[in-house]
Formats: structure tokens, C-alpha cells, sequence
């Protein structure tokens, strides 16, 4: 067994991902390496409060969710591209910007939850949430939430925004009503009969059906079943969990090592346990829970053309009143 290094060095992480969630991996990295770890979370503004300490910012690293989130720190240029045949090797090109400058870490998929009560279908596309067969029975967040707008601008990547607009104006249709609330409110008006089917992200199904603290979640999990959409076809929408490098940082060695062991095999399975989310690097498994709820087929979409493909999203969202809801 390898022998500990004994560094001197320290790295400053200012994350959005909770500090329960990441911090088996920050001691594990200490353990590994040495180096100290300190964490700053918070659950906004942080790209900004980098952005205003400019140079004399202490943070090395900043730990994030979703594509927008991260290629938004790039468009604030408080990143700065990394380097590192390691990461590499270990995060596939299209989970990684194509000049470095965020690396995702996990994937979460962008599913529906379907009534099992009153949903007899097993399987279903994102084109067809626009059937009129849908009409007043779907529930979503807000269209301008980062986790709508990276599906969204997948549809714009592969169908064209007047394709999308169609799309769009479909959904909103079928609407049961104006979008509001989190992903878990979804499922919990599915429960509550108020839709059938909802979009969300993966791993909320993990956090309800652990939920000791609120059990009342475990029942509004228990009513509903992962539809995987477009697994015939090109594959279900992923997003990523990712990690840049602060522009300042002032030790980017430290940093760069925290970066590689993200991506590390050891890393990944820790990561993916706790948040309930799937693994980048390849060979790597997902949690046995995970897999409970289907075998997953991910679009093979590289992020960054989500990225490119998120302000015409936006502007679309806008365009068809997405968030006034159904129209009648």
C-alpha cells in the first residue's frame, strides 16, 4: 500500500454541493494526499463572490451542479483551464470543456416520474410530453430553472429551435398547471393526484426514498416509477456535477491533485453512493439503488453544445409563455 504524502499544502474549495455530500471525499483526499482541505458552502452566488474578490480570491476550486452552472463560471472568466492527461483519461471528452475549463465529476438524468397507478406505459420520449394525450396531466419547475433549460437546450441541439418552440408550446399545453416548486413537489402533487407524470432529475427518487427526516417522502416516491425517455433513440438527457479551477487559485497544484482524485475510480463510487447519482468515468458503477430504477442509455450529447444552446432555450421558455402554464 502506497505510504501517504506528507504535504504541506491546503486547498480552498468554495462549493454549492453540500458539505455532508462531499466530505468522505475531501477526507479521503486528506488521507490520500496530505493535503488539507477547506470548505466554503453556500447555495448561491458563490461564481460571483469569486468574480468580486478578483485577484486576491482565496478560492482554488469551486464545486458545482449542472452544465449552466459550470459553463456560466467559464463566461465569468473566473475559471481557468486544466491540464491533466489523469483527468483525462478518466472523464470522457464529452463530460469535459473542450478547453478545459470544467470537468464534470457525476451524471444525473432527466427523467419522468410517471403515476404507477395511472400511467400504464413503461416507456416514453421528451417529443411525445407534447401529445395531447398529456393534456393537464404534467407537472414541472419552472422553465427557467438551470435543470429545464440544459433539457431544453438539448431539444434545441437536436431538433432546431423552431422544433423546440413547437415543443415548447406543446408542453405548456399539457400542463396541469403553472410550473412551481422543486422537483420533489412534482412528485409529491403526483402522489397527491394532482398530474401524472412530472420531469426531474434521478437522484431525488434516492433522497425521497431515504428521507427519514420527512417520511412522508418515502410515500410520494413509493407512488411513482423512472420513465427513462428516448432509450430506443438517441438517449435519456444527462446533466453533470462537475468541479472548475478558480482562476487565481493561489495553490493550483494542490488543486489540479484534488481534481485528479475526483475523477479517481475510488472517488467516483464515494461520489455517486452519497448523491445518488451515476459515475463518469467509465467501468465505474452506479449504487445498487441507483440501478434499481432501470438501465440507464444517456444521450451521448456533448455538454458544451448544451452550453451553446441554453440562452436561445431561455428565450424560448420566454417566448411561449412556458411558466404562465396551459393557455386553457
Amino acid at each position: 500500500m502506497a505510504t501517504p504524502a506528507l504535504a504541506d499544502g491546503e486547498v480552498n474549495i468554495y462549493s454549492y454541493r453540500q458539505p455532508v455530500l462531499i466530505q468522505p471525499l475531501l477526507d479521503a483526499f486528506t488521507k490520500e494526499t496530505g493535503i488539507k482541505t477547506n470548505v466554503i458552502f453556500a447555495s448561491d452566488g458563490l461564481a460571483e463572490r469569486i468574480q468580486a474578490e478578483g485577484a486576491n480570491s482565496p478560492a482554488d476550486v469551486m464545486m458545482t451542479v449542472d452544465i449552466g452552472r459550470l459553463d456560466g463560471a467559464k463566461q465569468l472568466g473566473i475559471t481557468q483551464p486544466v491540464s491533466s492527461e489523469v483527468v483525462n483519461a478518466n472523464i470522457p471528452a464529452e463530460f469535459r470543456d473542450p478547453e478545459g475549463h470544467w470537468i464534470g465529476l457525476t451524471t444525473r438524468a432527466r427523467v419522468v416520474y410517471a403515476s404507477k397507478d395511472r400511467v400504464e406505459q413503461d416507456s416514453i420520449t421528451y417529443e411525445e410530453l407534447a401529445d395531447e394525450k398529456w393534456r393537464g396531466r404534467i407537472c414541472t419547475r419552472s422553465g427557467q430553472h438551470v435543470y429545464s433549460i440544459g433539457l431544453f437546450a438539448s431539444m434545441v441541439a437536436h431538433h432546431g429551435a423552431e422544433k423546440t418552440e413547437e415543443w415548447l408550446a406543446g408542453v405548456r399545453d399539457n400542463l396541469a398547471s403553472k410550473p412551481s416548486g422543486n422537483d420533489r413537489a412534482q412528485v409529491k402533487a403526483i402522489f397527491a393526484g394532482e398530474c401524472d407524470i412530472s420531469l426531474g432529475n434521478t437522484y431525488y427518487m434516492g433522497k425521497m426514498q431515504t428521507n427519514e427526516k420527512e417520511p412522508e417522502q418515502k410515500d410520494w416516491a413509493n407512488s411513482v416509477k423512472i420513465l427513462f425517455p428516448n432509450t430506443e433513440e438517441r438517449g435519456t438527457h444527462v446533466n453533470i456535477s462537475g468541479v472548475v479551477m478558480a482562476k487565481n487559485a493561489p495553490h493550483p497544484a494542490e488543486a489540479l491533485k484534488l481534481i485528479e482524485f475526483l475523477s479517481s475510480d475510488a472517488a467516483q463510487q464515494v461520489y455517486a453512493e452519497a448523491n445518488y447519482e451515476y459515475p463518469v468515468k467509465p467501468g465505474v458503477a452506479a449504487s445498487e439503488r441507483v440501478k434499481s430504477w432501470g438501465e440507464i442509455k444517456p444521450d451521448s450529447l456533448p455538454l458544451a453544445e448544451i452550453a451553446n444552446n441554453r440562452k436561445t432555450a431561455s428565450e424560448l421558455v420566454d417566448k411561449v409563455g412556458f411558466n404562465d402554464g396551459p393557455s386553457s
